[in-house]
């Protein structure tokens, strides 16, 4: 056997590779296998060794660049022309320079020449031509070349094509472009594509582009309008520069004109051949590149053209006529069937099979149908089929030209994890000197049938068929499970169905299944049965199939269960009246408390005259919800003829906030009527709202107040708060707060003592008292909103200006969360001074 020669020299010895493949006695599949997996192990091997190479000569390239200025092109002609010279092979060449350049450094080359256009000379004669110095003697001098008003020394292009040397996949090569010509060159972002067939492009790599532009352009079709294409196609470089004049001729891949306003298409060279690669340059910046800028970018594109070739896929190999033909027949045929080429070993044996052809709809045990199995190898893709009756049966038809019909046989394969096995029965016919192989799956119809009784299991229902002329039914199993019914008493007839239904139902499902018997019309019908465990709402769908004289034969159809759908419906609409009484509740009570609000607090609509003061008032209900505030206000003439105000601001909403509200409001205008002190009256009324709880649960309603009296001969106002916002004084164009004197929040508990503070009145004075609806914003801090308060009383209240209110509230806009309850006491300026400020 000459199982052995299959197996490269591994560098292990030849008792290594012995073993690795078996010695004459083993199996065949055994065998086989073994092949494939020696085959397998020597492309890696020769993919390492390519890669390794390929960096080697891409190091030494930058080297010799970094050494003596020249270009990628020309460092491989000298590495090349020196292998030639000193009789050695390229690669030992590449590593003598690789060991002279640990062994010193060169030196950085100056950057302080002014660069000459192309051809210009110096004063010594030098010549320059593309970023280097040519001496009369034409030996190239390093010379910087100069982008941008700055140096870039050659070392970038050496530093990156040792970078380069580095890279694995063309995005690799991507990033390190980007990395290199960023600062220098203002580079942000790069297209790599390669050219695909038919003459469209593939996006190979990329770098600094967004990931939804990527996907936009993944995949370029051969337009007429693409300057990558006009690019490779012409072998020179295309400079967008102008972004608007661009779009107009050009599809601008990568983005927007806007995003990036100049871009650079760059064919990368193949001495072997035409170009098919090329490198796209976004700059975020505008303006024209300029000749030392495209200088560096065609020789930053050169350098690409090893590593990306070395990263690249295979190119597609060339088309077989044969195999063209048969892959056009079998686009047209249905079934499955694919065409098979014998792999055979230097001794002639067959090794293994590679699908050459497939048609549309063949598909294997992992899904892969159609052109997804071309190309593919039997023993790599199906291992286990080495050594069975299968690959007997394809050898014997190869060898005989018999066609080869097997019995069913399964085979199983892992997918994602998860065994997969399927029966199959194949057919090989030979074709020439290839097989043409078809198969049919038996296992088909079983997974359908296993899918519809997952259907049937989610969706709760079941299939039911009644052949009419036989008077036989057919139940699938989910029908017995919804029915509550023993599968050992078969299926339900017609004549048993009517004694399980709810009296209610029974007449709209007899006639509907009488018009299906007479007439053949299909029914869609919901009813009740009664079963073991309850009343089931269940669902019937069915159609008839009629003979020649449209006769009904036939009834197909299936059974839903709704139980737990009808459920959930009249679970929902006992919620929705259960809101819509609440909702009604809440309605009347709002009615009830916004008609008592009335009662209580009528609103004048002009301002009064109370102890020499003019006082307005503003009150505006909530406009959220359906409840009504306790915000009230109280503004009366005193038998002492001075006058007391009251605002106040009970917690809560509703019946409760109002009487509330009520009671403080009638409590402390009877004790300061009947002569009680102003602290004392908010002391007594702390004590009355902890001991009467509005709802009877033992729970005190809370309030903040804040009360004045005002003595007019001495335009003395003496003030009390409990826990409410200070007075805001409006005097001399100024607006500041009063200090806050001691004074809890009313219900909250036994508070010690209400302290009692005076403010003597000027003419032109405002005092504004309020309650927090006109302040307060969600997520907003109390201060800030007294801040606002302030600016705008002193622009809206202060001096003589009629209905200040009004121009309040038009100027804070407050948001109508809440109540909000305004008074403002003015002393007219024309007011007479007190008896003991008279002049």
């Amino acid at each position: 056997m000459q199982a052995e020669s299959a197996v490269p020299d591994n560098g292990a010895g030849p008792e290594t590779n012995a073993s690795a493949v078996g010695d004459d006695g083993a199996a065949p599949e055994v065998l086989a296998l073994a092949k494939v997996v020696a085959r397998l192990r020597t492309e890696v091997a020769s993919l390492e060794a390519l890669a390794s190479t390929a960096a080697v000569l891409e190091r030494a390239k930058g080297i010799m660049m970094a050494r003596t200025g020249h270009s990628a092109e020309e460092a491989y002609e000298a590495l090349v022309a020196a292998a030639e010279e000193q009789g050695r092979t390229l690669m030992e060449q590449c590593w003598i320079i690789l060991g002279q350049g640990r062994s010193r450094t060169t030196p950085e080359p100056a950057a302080t020449r002014v660069l000459l256009p192309s051809g210009a000379a110096e004063p010594d004669g030098s010549v320059f031509s593309s970023g280097r110095y040519l001496s009369r003697g034409g030996r190239a001098r390093a010379v910087p070349v100069v982008v941008a008003g700055r140096p870039v020394p050659r070392r970038l292009l050496a530093g990156l094509a040792g970078r380069l040397a580095d890279a694995r996949t063309a995005d690799d090569v991507a990033d390190f472009l980007r990395e290199a010509l960023a600062d220098d060159l203002g580079v942000e972002g790069l297209m790599i594509y390669s050219l695909a067939d038919a003459g469209r492009l593939e996006l190979a790599g990329h770098a600094g582009v967004d990931s939804a532009v990527v996907g936009q352009w993944r995949d370029i079709p051969p337009l007429a309008n693409i300057a990558a294409l006009d690019a490779l196609a012409d072998e020179e470089p295309v400079w967008l520069e102008d972004a608007a004049a661009d779009a107009q001729r050009y599809q601008l891949i990568g983005g927007p004109a806007e995003r990036w306003p100049s871009r650079a298409w760059i064919p990368v060279p193949d001495a072997g051949g035409p170009c098919d690669l090329v490198v796209g340059f976004f700059r975020g910046r505008p303006g024209p590149f300029d000749e030392d800028a495209r200088t560096v970018l065609r020789e930053a594109a050169a350098l690409c053209a090893g590593p990306l070739r070395a990263v690249r896929s295979p190119l597609p190999v060339p088309v077989d006529q044969e195999v063209a033909a048969v892959q056009a027949v079998l686009e047209a045929l249905p079934g499955t069937a694919i065409l098979l080429s014998p792999l055979r070993a230097p001794t002639g044996e067959v090794e293994d099979y590679r699908i050459e052809a497939a048609a549309p709809e063949s598909v294997d045990v992992a899904g892969r149908r159609g052109k997804e199995l071309i190309g593919r190898r039997v023993l790599e893709t199906y291992p286990t089929v080495a050594g069975t009756a299968l690959w007997q049966g394809y050898l014997d038809a190869l060898t005989t030209g018999t066609t080869y019909v097997g019995e069913p046989f399964s085979y199983q394969e892992v997918v994602s994890g998860v065994p997969e096995q399927s029966t199959y029965s194949v057919r090989a016919t030979r074709l020439g000197g290839r097989l043409v192989v078809t198969w049919i799956r038996h296992d088909v119809t079983r997974r359908e049938a296993l899918r519809l009784a997952a259907m049937q299991r989610l969706g709760n229902l079941g299939w039911a068929d009644w052949n009419l002329t036989t008077n036989t039914i057919n139940w699938s199993e989910h029908v017995y499970a919804i029915f509550r019914r023993d599968p050992e008493l078969g299926p339900m007839t017609l004549e048993e169905l009517p004694e399980h239904l709810l009296p209610d139902d029974l007449p709209a499902l007899a006639a509907d299944v009488e018009r299906l018997l007479r007439d053949g019309a299909s029914i869609d019908r919901q009813f009740r049965v009664v079963v073991p465990d309850g009343v089931r709402h269940l669902r019937i769908v069915a159609e008839a199939e009629t003979d020649a004289d449209g006769t009904p034969v036939e009834v197909h159809g299936f059974f839903q269960d709704l139980t737990a759908q009808r459920d959930a419906e009249l679970a929902l609409r006992e919620s929705e009246r259960a809101v819509l009484v609440q909702r009604g509740m809440l309605q009347a009570e709002r009615t009830l408390a916004a008609r008592l609000q009335h009662a209580l607090l009528p609103t004048p609509e002009r301002s009064m005259e109370l102890a020499g003061l003019r006082v307005d008032v503003a009150y505006m209900p909530s406009d959220s919800g359906v409840n009504v505030g306790g915000d009230w206000y109280s503004a009366i003439e005193l038998p002492d003829r001075s006058a007391l105000f009251v605002v106040g601001d009970v917690a809560g909403h509703g019946l409760d906030a109002v009487g509330t509200m009520a009671q403080l409001r009638f409590t402390a205008k009877g004790m300061i009527v009947t002569g009680s002190a102003l602290a004392d009256a908010l002391t007594r009324l702390n004590t009355l709202l902890i001991h009467t709880p509005p709802d009877g649960l033992g729970t005190s309603a809370t309030a903040t107040m804040i009360m004045a009296r005002y003595w007019p001969e001495e335009h003395r106002l003496a003030w009390v708060r409990a826990g409410h916002l200070p007075p805001l004084l409006v005097r001399g164009g100024r607006a500041e707060y009063l200090p806050l004197p001691e004074g809890g929040l009313l219900g909250a508990g036994f508070v010690g003592t209400y302290e009692e503070a005076t403010l003597l009145l000027e003419p032109g004075d405002h005092l504004l008292l309020y309650t927090d609806g006109l302040i307060e914003v969600p997520g907003e801090s109390i201060d800030r909103g007294l801040q606002r308060l302030a600016r705008a009383a002193v622009e809206t209240v202060g001096g003589e200006r009629p209905e200040p209110l009004s121009r309040l509230l038009a100027t804070l806009r407050p948001g109508r969360r809440d109540d909000v309850c305004v008074l403002d006491i003015h002393l007219p300026a024309d007011s007479r001074p007190p008896a003991d400020r008279a002049p």
